[in-house]
């Protein structure tokens, strides 16, 4: 009996071990740095400040809700990516880019990843990812954020 409880507290032990390793593996596998997410509080802050440096505001998902937001399409598309490259193109590598996608929460999100590549691997170096945990509706549009007239 001791010998049964042993092993199975061992697998249990390596599971545990195992799991937590797979855990921190995709957390570090995101293409952004948690000083990258950009709370909607912060983003609606600055759309409502005339004075404040205004970010370039693209649209990755499939609809353009946020107030001044270029609608670009959905990441995942290879259209949409070649429409932010034109775009992106004519922007100075420190531009105050910020992108958003709303569809679901962005942990599980298509389009938010390869286009937040595609920032990193052009060189820019002030791109955020607007840190929507549930969706565009409840972190944005419910809390009574600008959007789009």
């Amino acid at each position: 009996m001791k010998t049964l409880r042993n092993n199975f507290l061992s697998f249990l032990a390596i599971s545990i071990i195992v799991l937590a390793f797979q855990f921190a593996n995709a957390q570090a596998e995101e293409p952004w740095k948690p000083t990258q997410l950009l709370a909607p509080a912060e983003l609606n802050k600055i759309l409502n400040n005339p004075k404040a440096s205004q970010p370039v505001i693209f649209s990755i998902g499939f609809q353009d809700i946020i107030k001044n937001s270029i609608d670009i399409g959905p990441g995942r598309d290879k259209e949409s990516i070649k429409k932010l490259k034109q775009h992106i193109s004519k922007l100075s590598k420190d531009t105050f880019i910020i992108i958003y996608c709303g569809c679901c929460p962005f942990d599980r999100c298509p389009n938010v990843r390869p286009v937040f590549n595609l920032l990193n691997e052009m060189g820019f170096k002030n791109h955020k990812l607007l840190n929507l945990p549930q969706n565009i509706k409840v972190d944005w549009i419910d809390k009574g954020y600008a959007v789009k007239k």
